[in-house]
């Protein structure tokens, strides 16, 4: 079962972002994604997660259009964009209850198990609207932990973590691809991932 994008162009407004992009993501894969700003980092992961449409070119899983199932498509990915997309007024705990019964899990071993590897367990029953940016950050993360997906979209996922924060993704990520976990990541930081295929992005259009 693969993932794939053929012949995949972007436009943004009248700008052309790229053309004739391609790729294809087996299980345990990871692309990552970089390119100056403006490239079209973040247009592209927007597209593969199904919020933005191809100007030209088709993006499938196992042989099938995700635009002809787009809620089958949103149920088996994890999109985490440069917003952290917290409900302020849900507590910490709450809010991955609210994105884990999303992919139809409510697992609450799995909620706590990612509460605590995130080094949020404190926290779980504080409201949201309290924790700090880099709190809000790892709270965005535990949603790859608390609620499995087969395809991971990260748009710069470092951005306002720790160096220990950092060391728990690079877990989190071998731990996905054991399991057949695909990747795809756009960043500016060289993150230690074995096996990694890097897709350039040059902005040149």
């Amino acid at each position: 079962m693969s993932f794939e994008g053929r012949d995949l162009t972007c436009v943004r407004g009248e700008r052309l972002v790229f053309e004739g992009l391609n790729f294809t993501l087996p299980p345990g894969a990871v692309l990552i994604v970089r390119g100056p700003n403006g490239a079209g980092k973040s247009s592209l992961l927007r597209l593969v997660a199904g919020l933005l449409r191809p100007a030209a070119g088709t993006l499938t899983w196992d042989g099938g259009a995700i635009a002809d199932a787009p809620e089958a498509h949103a149920r088996r990915l994890h999109f985490l964009g440069h917003l952290d997309a917290v409900k302020p007024a849900f507590t910490v705990e709450a809010n991955l209850r609210f994105w884990a019964r999303l992919h139809g899990q409510n697992d609450g071993g799995a909620i706590t198990d990612a509460l605590q590897r995130l080094g949020l367990g404190p926290l779980a029953d504080a409201p949201a609207r309290l924790l700090s940016a880099g709190q809000r950050r790892r709270l965005a993360l535990a949603r790859l932990a608390a609620a499995s997906a087969p395809l991971w979209c990260l748009d710069e996922p470092t951005v306002g973590l720790d160096e220990a924060a950092t060391h728990t993704l690079t877990e989190l990520i071998a731990k996905h691809r054991a399991t057949g976990g695909r990747l795809l990541l756009a960043t500016h930081q060289n993150l230690d991932l074995d096996g990694a295929t890097d897709l350039r992005l040059d902005g040149a259009a």
